[in-house]
């Protein structure tokens, strides 16, 4: 039987707030400012939690400080059982932390379910640490002389992680940050805190020597303490555009290697040779999955003229089944994170109205199954779109789906590469060539082929282009052990014995 103690720390029903944690264990810190965390399906406040002083965050890095100086050098097969020990403890326990992120976030847990599953993709990567930071050896290179290069952990690194997927993204970053021999200090959305402690108490469960792992909790005083801090190597962030920019620029101005993960405005272009019952059922899962808070979420359906109307009519069918509601009963979308997002999303169906656009399926003030005080907006379906309208250019970052009507294929290219945006993009069509054309032409880093949501697996990297990414390393896959790792490259040279070197026989009694 497992002992669940030091999960304990971090059960959302264990304590009125939520606390920093640092060095191994809850911190309080030294601030007496605290934020609402919310239950959004009953939109009322369920805890605590503290937010942070630029001194927490100085003693958080100061400890990491601390442990990294053994934990680098802690052998590649320790720090593999550690994080094969994590991956256990999580995956023998995800009801528990899905639970949690229902009750933060509000996803229904079939949604917080995959987003473990998926955070754990990258710890199982992680894994493999020994074969991915080995380095490489030209013996020879000239006469005598030999050149290698290693690579090492920077030092202290920075995760700033966003609200939407509180327990996936972390996950993303600190597994192979840790693997690589760093220590972190996190920060965790303030709007769904607990589940940052849980996985730091999971850690510390698998063998992880305190002070490796750190949480603290905040806002933008612990976000810029981070990025202005001498000792913090790196920082890796997910969130909106304007911030993410905000991130790079004030994180590299200070020296430090920035990847600065940002917003999208993802389109699926459905071709007349399409499958349409394969496109709309797509057009679902991805428009309205995770009650669309996801950078990866379609948000824009590029439907060509002669098969609009008959993909509307498919993608409207579908939605019809859907129940909005508690994610703990059993419903195919929860609620938006806050009250003042869910008065924002519903606010660009406004737009879109007022634009010309015409609202198919309206999810304002819809039924729901559950609490009336929750966040709701339904799924929302509009068609028409003005490419002109706020409501086609901007992310929404809710459960809106815009169908935008084109000629052909040359007018969606257009379309997509003419956005500010380069997260992930989607083609429908039965035509390889038309397939292999778009994946060549289109300026977007993410690319489904019938595949709505293209999130690579752990193996390969996960990044945008223009405004979805800032910095050049994506997140995991090979990009995220180059990110963690500094390259040393070392020429060397040793005298042959026979040139007066040591003599290699054995001891002589004279």
């Amino acid at each position: 039987m497992t002992d669940t103690s030091t999960l304990e720390h971090a059960a959302p029903a264990a304590t009125a707030i939520v606390d920093h944690w640092v060095g191994g264990a809850a911190w309080a810190g030294g601030s007496d400012r605290t934020g609402d965390v919310y239950n959004p399906a009953l939109g009322a406040v369920q805890r605590e939690v503290r937010f942070a002083t630029a001194g927490d965050v100085d003693h958080a890095v100061e400890v990491a400080s601390d442990a990294f100086a053994s934990w680098r050098d802690v052998s590649i097969a320790k720090r593999q059982q550690v994080m094969f020990a994590f991956r256990e403890i999580v995956n023998a326990r995800k009801d528990e932390l899905a639970q949690i992120l229902t009750s933060e976030h509000g996803k229904v847990l079939a949604d917080a379910h995959g987003e473990i599953a998926r955070g754990l993709e990258v710890v199982e990567f992680a894994c493999g640490l020994g074969q991915l930071t080995k380095g490489a050896y030209s013996e020879n290179a000239s006469s005598g002389i030999d050149v290698y290069t290693l690579r090492q952990p920077l030092g202290v690194v920075g995760i700033i992680s966003p609200f939407n997927f509180p327990a996936m993204v972390p996950m993303w970053f600190f597994s192979i940050a840790i693997a690589a021999g760093n220590a972190v200090v996190l920060k965790p959305s303030e709007k769904d805190p607990s589940a940052a402690n849980w996985m730091a108490a999971a850690l510390a469960e698998a063998g992880l020597p305190d002070g490796v792992f750190n949480v603290v909790h905040g806002d933008k005083v612990a976000v810029d303490a981070l990025l202005e801090h001498p000792d913090v190597r790196s920082i890796s962030f997910v969130g909106s555009t304007p911030i993410a920019r905000y991130v790079y620029e004030t994180g590299t101005r200070a020296g430090k290697r920035v990847q600065a993960l940002g917003g999208a405005k993802n389109h699926m272009l459905v071709l007349p040779d399409a499958d349409l019952d394969l496109a709309a059922d797509a057009a679902v899962n991805a428009g309205f999955g995770s009650a669309g808070e996801r950078c990866m979420a379609i948000s824009v359906v590029l439907a060509v003229d002669t098969i609009a109307d008959a993909l509307v009519g498919k993608i409207a069918e579908r939605m019809a089944t859907l129940r909005t509601g508690d994610g703990t009963r059993g419903c195919d979308m929860g609620p938006l994170i806050t009250g003042a997002h869910r008065d924002k999303v519903a606010g660009y169906v406004d737009v879109a109205a007022g634009d010309g656009a015409t609202v198919v399926v309206d999810g304002r003030g819809i039924d729901v199954d559950g609490d009336p005080n929750g966040f709701w907006v339904g799924p929302t379906l509009l068609d028409q779109v003005p490419t002109t309208s706020a409501a086609y250019r901007e992310e929404i970052f809710g459960p809106v789906l815009s169908v935008v009507r084109i000629e052909g294929y040359e007018d969606g290219l257009e379309l997509i590469n003419s956005g500010a945006f380069g997260n992930g993009t989607a083609i429908f069509t039965n035509d390889g060539g038309a397939a292999r054309r778009f994946q060549r032409e289109v300026e977007v880093g993410m690319i489904g082929i019938n595949v709505p949501i293209p999130v690579p697996v752990a193996y390969h990297s996960f990044g945008g282009w223009k405004a979805s990414l800032f910095g050049d390393a994506k997140a995991y896959g090979p990009h995220g052990f180059e990110f963690f790792t500094a390259e040393k490259a070392i020429t060397s040279r040793w005298l042959d014995p026979s040139h007066g070197g040591i003599n290699l026989g054995f001891p002589q009694h004279t």
